[in-house]
């Protein structure tokens, strides 16, 4: 039976190279961008996430015509007005730089995911994914960009917790730097430090969210923060041209996010806490 996927933002940069990896892996994929433009293989459909309507039109036609939904993939993103902005400090931007990088960065992912949440609770079944990064544990590009990461993780966790005993899974990811095509137009061997050769390809995150979604054992980082350069190296995933990208947990200072570290003295784990490796970002 084919499962179907809804990658938001899936016309370019991440969310495309998801959607194709999906597509090569066999899922049925939908994706929603401003123009309704996507990937060769996929459904394309037009959506403002600003709009709450339209969002609720993509959900009610996914189900009317697939029957339902496998696989959410939060990756909807709007720069501010001047991307170069994001060397300027948060003092000396305007303030609306919050209508894009917060609508759009964080509550888009939340309504979509509630839509989600509905069909799959359903069914008894399903993986919300949200695309977040480690600007979530240091400075990354802006305040605000910081800001709405930290929330897709705390976001998951909560809806983890909300979800136990459902059979939906919900998951924030951490990709590390990415191979975009605008990143490789600029001609340099590293980018904020980190090196190209080792960085992800976007269809790399989409084979790992695939494998994810396989996993018997996906209930088990329900609420999790999972690094994406991690499940490739766990699931044996590398990018186009057989290389594995490198985490940055390291460069970020390490340890977990979600779920906490340890429980307090005497209490017992959280349900979804993983057994043996720690994958969690």
């Amino acid at each position: 039976m084919t499962r179907t996927a809804l990658v938001t933002g899936g016309s370019r940069g991440v969310g495309q190279g998801v959607a194709a990896a999906l597509v090569t892996a066999g899922w049925r994929v939908y994706v929603t961008s401003r123009h309704g433009t996507g990937p060769d293989g996929t459904v394309p459909l037009a959506c403002d996430h600003t709009d709450d309507a339209q969002v609720a039109d993509v959900f009610d036609r996914v189900a009317r015509e697939a029957g339902g939904l496998d696989l959410l993939v939060n990756n909807a993103w709007a720069a501010p007005r001047g991307f170069g902005g994001f060397s300027d400090r948060f003092w000396e931007r305007p303030v609306d730089d919050w209508d894009t990088l917060i609508e759009v960065g964080l509550r888009a992912h939340y309504v979509a995911s509630v839509h989600a949440a509905r069909l799959m609770v359903e069914a008894g079944s399903g993986l919300i994914a949200s695309i977040s990064s480690f600007g979530s544990r240091g400075h990354l590009h802006s305040v605000l960009y910081g800001m709405s990461k930290s929330a897709l993780d705390k976001m998951a966790f909560d809806m983890g917790h909300e979800l136990a005993g459902t059979g939906v899974t919900a998951v924030s990811l951490w990709l590390g730097l990415i191979r975009t095509e605008l990143l490789l137009s600029l001609g340099v061997d590293e980018f904020a430090g980190f090196s190209l050769q080792r960085a992800e390809d976007p269809e790399f995150v989409g084979r790992v969210i695939a494998a994810l979604a396989d996993d018997p054992d996906l209930t088990d980082v329900n609420g999790h923060t999972l690094v994406t350069a991690e499940l490739g190296a766990r699931y044996g995933i590398t990018n186009n041209d057989g290389t594995a990208p490198d985490s940055h947990r390291g460069a970020f200072g390490g340890g977990p996010l979600f779920p906490p570290a340890a429980t307090e003295p005497g209490q017992p784990r959280e349900s979804g806490e993983p057994r043996g490796e720690d994958v969690h970002g």
